[in-house]
């Protein structure tokens, strides 16, 4: 058996093998496939690179994502090999600079990487933009979303109680990937948004503080959702996900105009706030010492991020996403699948 490139003889016992891996704390929690030497050869078949090769490196541990680490853990996650040129993408956009992902690990903050899929890919390898697609019933989603958590830890060293110093945590942090649903959507999709051509099939990473459910879509009520102080949105001016259902989604606003409604109505007060908690945006604001001054809960309205995503028709429910503020969202291409 191989884990970070290294064999472990260990007896072929499923028990024993989940046993050991959870006592050497490189696991999330829950029963993992073991990664065997023929296991881990299929998934590097499955991202058509050699395995030596760095994809990118993972703070704060600052350890080398090697395509034969990512298929490590794609194994241990459940994944199939065709899914590792979605996890390649994925943990090149984790390691950019503007998505701060030390920050990301060692924040008291409960955030977790919300994965987007968009493109032929999120499709074919049959990942869920429909019903229940943030929650369970599909592999795709599931497993890659699992891989990418265990990589933060097995890797990036985000080990929970020693560099991980989330006061609560985030059940974001088991899996947390999702499809849009562009079949459905009125809008150009979040990756054609983003400067990628349609036929492109792309992986969005965006740190995420919270979920909430909204009965209604209006640019208000979305609003009203995501306006709490103690948002880490207002605080460095942040990057929300607003995910609307495809029924709700055709408001007959376009998604530029519905992100500039939202960023208006969301606005606070300086004096709504501890000036302390509003320095990091002190360059930014017009003035921190003007009580009456506007916070807008995003530096821009484009760095808010609309996608289409669920059902529609079975219910009015939209999802609103806080984000963790202090990180940018970041597009990879996924390579061939």
């Amino acid at each position: 058996m191989t884990l970070q490139s290294e064999q472990v003889e260990v007896p072929d016992d499923l028990d024993t093998i989940v046993d050991l891996f959870e006592s050497r704390r490189w696991t999330d929690g829950l029963p993992i496939v073991p990664p065997t030497v023929e296991r881990v050869e299929a998934m590097v078949a499955g991202a058509r690179r050699p395995p030596g090769d760095v994809v990118a490196v993972l703070p704060p541990g600052n350890g080398a994502a090697t395509v034969e680490k990512i298929a490590i853990n794609a194994v241990m996650a459940g994944c199939r090999p065709e899914y590792m040129p979605v996890l390649v993408a994925a943990v090149e956009a984790l390691a950019a600079p503007e998505f701060n992902l030390k920050a990301v690990q060692v924040t008291t903050n409960p955030v977790a990487p919300l994965a987007i899929v968009n493109g032929p890919a999120a499709q074919g390898l049959g990942f869920n933009a429909g019903y229940g697609c943030f929650g369970p019933g599909a592999r795709a989603n599931a497993t890659v979303g699992r891989a990418i958590r265990l990589l933060l830890i097995n890797v990036g060293g985000g080990v929970p109680g020693e560099t991980d110093m989330a006061v609560a945590g985030h059940p974001g942090k088991y899996t947390f990937c999702v499809a849009e649903n562009e079949t459905e959507s009125p809008w150009e999709p979040l990756h054609v948004e983003r400067g990628f051509p349609p036929d492109s099939s792309t992986v969005t990473v965006v740190g995420i503080s919270g979920f909430i459910n909204s009965l209604l879509a209006t640019p208000e009520q979305l609003a009203e959702a995501v306006t709490f102080t103690g948002s880490n949105d207002y605080r460095f001016g942040g990057c929300s996900v607003f995910s609307l259902n495809p029924a709700q989604a055709r408001t007959g606003l376009d998604k530029r105009a519905l992100k500039q409604a939202i960023y208006e109505r969301s606005q606070k007060r300086v004096r709504d706030f501890e000036r302390a908690w509003l320095e990091p945006r002190a360059g930014e604001l017009r003035s921190l010492d003007e009580p009456d001054a506007p916070v807008p809960i995003a530096r821009t309205p484009d760095d808010l991020i609309v996608i289409v995503a669920g059902a529609g028709g079975a219910g009015n429910h939209s999802l609103v996403l806080p984000s963790f503020g202090n990180s940018r969202p970041v597009t990879r291409r996924i390579g061939a699948v």
